[in-house]
C-alpha cells in the first residue's frame, strides 16, 4: 500500500425507469480506494451494489457524478477488471485458453501469458487441468478459473461481484484462503461485493456498508485485525455481530 488513490467515486447517482415507475437506486455515493488495498461492499438485497460495480467498470452510465480511475475521468470501459456473479467462461476454450483470454485481447505475448497462468493454476489448486474444458470442471473449479482470468488481466483494479457466493462452505473457505494469498502476492486493488459479513472481515482492509435503495454510504470501517485472521476469534466474531445487526436493520442480506 503506497497511499496512492487508485479509484475515486464522486457523488455517483443512478436510477432506472421501468414502464411508468421511476426507481432511484443510488443516492450520491462518494469514496476513494487506495492502491493495493482490499475493500468490501456490503448492503441489503437489491440496494445497488452490482449497479455500482457496473458503473465503475463502465458498463452502466451514472445519472450524475463521476468515476476516476488512476487519475483519469474518461470512459472506464476496459480500465478495470470486472468479474460478474456468473463465471462467463467460453465453453469452446480449454481452461488455459480461458485464463489467458484477456491477455490475448490486450496483445500480450502468448507464451508469457501462459507462464503466468500456469503459476496461478498451481496457486488455485488447478494444476493439471490446463487442457480441460469448462464443462468438465466442478462449480468451484470453474470459479477458480474465472478468478485466475481476472487476476491475469493487465488491470490494477479488480471488481469482484460475489465470486464465491454459490459455493459450498468448505470450497468457499478454501478459495478465500487462496484468493487472499494471490492478492497479497500481486497487490491488486480489490473491490468485492459479498453478502457474507464474515467473508468481508476475513479478507478486507476496509468495509463499506450501503443502506437500502436508494443506497447511500452508511458505514466506512477499517478492519483493524492482523492477518492471518481466525474466523473464530472473539474480535472477529464481535465485529461480525455488529455488521449483521446493522445490515438486518436495513433489510435482508443480498
Amino acid at each position: 500500500m503506497n497511499g496512492t488513490t487508485a479509484l475515486r467515486i464522486e457523488s455517483v447517482t443512478k436510477s432506472f425507469d421501468q414502464r411508468s415507475t421511476h426507481i432511484p437506486v443510488l443516492d450520491p455515493i462518494s469514496f476513494d480506494l487506495q492502491a493495493g488495498t482490499w475493500t468490501t461492499l456490503l448492503g441489503p438485497s437489491g440496494c445497488g451494489k452490482t449497479t455500482l460495480l457496473k458503473i465503475i467498470a463502465g458498463l452502466e452510465r451514472p445519472d450524475s457524478g463521476r468515476v476516476i480511475v488512476d487519475g483519469s475521468a474518461t470512459s472506464q470501459l476496459g480500465s478495470t477488471a470486472y468479474l460478474p456473479q456468473h463465471d462467463t467462461l467460453l465453453p469452446w476454450r480449454t481452461a488455459l485458453g480461458n485464463a489467458i483470454l484477456a491477455s490475448e485481447i490486450d496483445g500480450k505475448s502468448i507464451n508469457e501469458a501462459k507462464t503466468e497462468a500456469i503459476a496461478l493454476f498451481d496457486h488455485f489448486g488447478l494444476s493439471g487441468f490446463e487442457s480441460v474444458y469448462p464443462s468438465q470442471l466442478s462449480g468451484g473449479m470453474r470459479q477458480r478459473l474465472a478468478l485466475i482470468r481476472t487476476f491475469l488481466t493487465q488491470r490494477s483494479i479488480l471488481l469482484l461481484d460475489e465470486p464465491l457466493g454459490a459455493l459450498d462452505p468448505l470450497t468457499r473457505a478454501t478459495l478465500q484462503k487462496w484468493l487472499l494469498g494471490v492478492w497479497e502476492e500481486l497487490k491488486k486493488t480489490v473491490l468485492l461485493v459479498t453478502h457474507d459479513a464474515e467473508e468481508a472481515l476475513l479478507l478486507s482492509d476496509r468495509i463499506l456498508v450501503l443502506t437500502e435503495r436508494p443506497a447511500r454510504l452508511q458505514l466506512d470501517q477499517a478492519v483493524d485485525l492482523k492477518r492471518p485472521r481466525d474466523r473464530g476469534s472473539r474480535a472477529l466474531v464481535d465485529q461480525k455481530s455488529q455488521l449483521l445487526n446493522l445490515l438486518l436493520k436495513e433489510g435482508s442480506l443480498a
